[in-house]
This record gives structure tokens, sequence and C-alpha cells, in this order.
């Protein structure tokens, strides 16, 4: 049986695409197709169905996935474990991440990491939607917020802290609020997702729970990023999470409000994930990857220290 035949189809099945597979392994969409025909001729069986824009996997196809994907798995962990005692952690790491969390703070992370293991490269892959990481061939997946049920092992990263904040030409012209019952005098700038568009909560320490506050702007988005560029430009008032907006609260180009308040967009507390399989665990890139992670994020994670260099 080929080896690389067995890996381009358990690709194509991952993916759902010749075209996505061939771009993984640097070859010709038809090349794909060749290997995949070989391989149905060689067993006998048909393995995909063929559609205009997707591939899918037969029943039979399905079963042959699920444990050509183990057994290319095991082989991977086998050839690392008898080369690790003399090399450093190489190979390519898979990551998956939330848009704006990883643009603002996984690149810098993994940059550092492959300035460190140059034999690392990386494939990272952005997206809001939630994945299937064993199916993708995912090493280590960052979740923010509530984890549905996995298989998956769940390590705890950090706490989402979010902050209200504006820019100072927004503060000095409509000046600052002074309790979140002052919000609806201001515009406030609502990111809009999956969720429906966001509310806002807030709590003092001496309250049990967080109570929703009705707020209303001239902006909302989808892209946390415009609404952060609409906010420096003075439009409005934002509430983010201090993963996406530390730096611009070091450098004051947006300054906290309402600070005496703990705000959530839902009620209660939501924290930041990393989401890997125990198998993936004992590969050296992956346990290497971890350790650098938890190492630079720190205890208190690096994005809430701007507190302390304000100072």
């Amino acid at each position: 049986m080929d080896l690389n035949a067995l890996r381009i189809f358990e690709r194509v099945a991952a993916t759902g695409s010749f075209t996505a597979t061939a771009r993984h392994f640097h070859r010709a969409v038809s090349s794909v197709s060749r290997q995949i025909a070989s391989l149905e001729e060689a067993l006998g069986q048909q393995l995909l169905y063929r559609h205009t824009r997707a591939v899918s996997l037969t029943e039979a196809g399905w079963r042959y996935y699920q444990e050509v994907r183990e057994i290319l798995e095991r082989l991977d962990l086998a050839t690392e474990a008898l080369m690790a005692p003399t090399t450093e952690p190489s190979g390519v790491l898979r990551l998956n991440a939330p848009v704006a969390f990883g643009q603002r703070q996984i690149v810098p992370i993994l940059h550092h990491f492959q300035r460190r293991y140059p034999a690392i490269k990386a494939e990272l892959m952005l997206t809001d939607q939630l994945t299937d990481p064993v199916s993708q061939g995912i090493d280590i997946t960052f979740r923010v917020g509530e984890l549905a049920d996995s298989t998956l092992v769940a390590r705890r990263l950090a706490s989402m802290n979010y902050v209200v904040a504006a820019a100072p030409a927004y503060l000095q012209r409509c000046g600052r609020p002074s309790t979140p019952d002052d919000l609806d005098q201001h515009d406030c700038l609502l990111y809009q997702g999956e969720m429906g568009r966001q509310r806002w909560y807030f709590q003092r320490e001496e309250q049990r729970q967080a109570s929703a506050h009705q707020v209303d702007g001239t902006l909302c988005s989808n892209d946390a990023q415009s609404l952060v560029r609409a906010a420096l430009m003075g439009q409005g008032l934002v509430m983010f999470p201090t993963w996406l907006i530390a730096d611009e609260l070091t450098s004051g180009a947006l300054l906290p409000v309402l600070e005496a308040w703990r705000c959530e967009v839902m009620p209660g507390r939501r924290d930041i994930h990393v989401l890997y399989t125990k198998r993936r665990l004992h590969t050296r890139k992956v346990s290497a990857f971890l350790d650098h992670l938890f190492e630079t994020v720190g205890s208190t994670p690096l994005w809430d220290r701007w507190e302390h260099k304000q100072g």
C-alpha cells in the first residue's frame, strides 16, 4: 500500500476538497485525483463521492478514514519518538484560533516560538466558526468562551476580562460616563456575531450578579477590528476583552471608563482554553509549543499587564 496515497486520502477526507489537499501537499489537483483513483482501484471500493464543488465519504470511505487517520497518527508519533532524543521540535504545527484572537495574540507568540525552534513550520487557520480539530488534523485549538462537550483535553489559558473604553477625543467631546446608567446618553459601538448583537452587563463588587444595560450607537459590525478602529477615531465607546485592545490601552489611544464595574457581554465569566488530544501532547512540537505558550502568557496574561504599565 502506498503511504503517500493514504496521506492524500486522509487530507481529502478531512477537508472535503481535492483543491485544498493539492495545496497542502504542493501538488496538482490532477495528481491528487489520480492517487485517490488508484487507491480505490487497489481496494476495490469507492471511498469518495465526487460532487461539483466538494467530495464526501462513502460509508466504506468513512470506516476506512477512521482507521487510516489513527494509523498515520501513530506512525508519525513513532517516527518522532525514535528521532526525539537527538533533534529539536520539527515538522508542521497546525493551529486553529478565532480570527481576532489569532491576529492579536497567537501570531506574535507563534513568531517567537518559530524563532526559538526554526525547524518548525506552522499552519494557522483563523476562523470564528467552530471546527472539528480531529477531522481537520489540527494540533492545537484555541477556544474563547463556553466549551462544548468534547473528548479533547481542555487547558485553561486565561480569563476573559472586558473593558469599556473610548478615545480621548470622544471623552473630551461627550464626557465620561459615571455609571452604566449614563450609557444611554453615549454612542456605544456594538459587535454583532453569531450570538446576535452584543449586550453589555455590569456588576459591582458588592452585587451578586451582573445586570444588563440597554445600549445603542451609530455603528454595529461583525468585525471587531473595524469597531476598534472607529473607536480610535473618536466615534464612540466599545466593550472588548483586554486581549483585543491591550496595546491601545497601554499607549493611551483608548482610555478605560467605568472601572469600578466588572463588565461582560453575557452573564457569568468566560475563559480562553487550549484544546488538544492526549496523543498529540506526546509530540515534541505540540509539547514545546504549549510550554512556550504558557511561559509567554504567564499567570497574569500579557494582555492584562497594561494596568501595570500605566502605573
